[in-house]
């Protein structure tokens, strides 16, 4: 398999990360979203139990409302954890076709700067410039 392809694949898998952490952050808004709703019927009902207000049905209806939806909401939130792995495994993959291109450190680059820039600088510098967490790996005008 060549570089470019390796470097195909990883480009995907980065948009595909990019699109499950997006959608992750969605859900754990719903799931802040409906805790705050929980939280909020509770402390209504509490202060009504307490004495602090006093009762009305249509409040109370929307307390008990807002406990109701916050639990649905919360507990209809489950792709988080799915999710949660889907990233784990694209990563993974990420770093394992990372591996195959079998990068080198900038340390290496200053040893033997003459082989490894024999190619011209187009075949390779795209390669590297996908690697999002790997930026080290691209050469600074020092290095020439």
């Amino acid at each position: 398999m060549s570089d470019g392809d390796l470097g195909d694949q990883i480009a995907h898998l980065e948009v595909d990360i990019v699109q499950l952490a997006e959608g992750l952050g969605r859900c754990r808004k719903a799931m802040l979203l409906s805790k705050a709703a929980i939280a909020a019927g509770v402390i209504w009902i509490l202060a009504y139990l307490l004495g602090v207000i006093r009762f009305e049905p249509a409040t109370m209806i929307g307390a008990l409302a807002a406990i109701i939806g916050g639990v649905v909401v919360f507990g209809s939130n489950s792709s988080t954890s799915q999710t949660t792995a889907a990233i784990k495994a694209a990563e993974t993959e990420r770093a394992k076709l990372i591996d195959m291109i079998d990068p080198r450190a900038v340390s290496q680059l200053r040893e033997r700067p003459v082989e490894l820039f024999a190619q011209p600088v187009h075949l390779w510098t795209p390669v590297l410039l996908r690697i999002r967490r790997v930026s080290c790996l691209v050469p600074t005008s020092r290095d020439w």
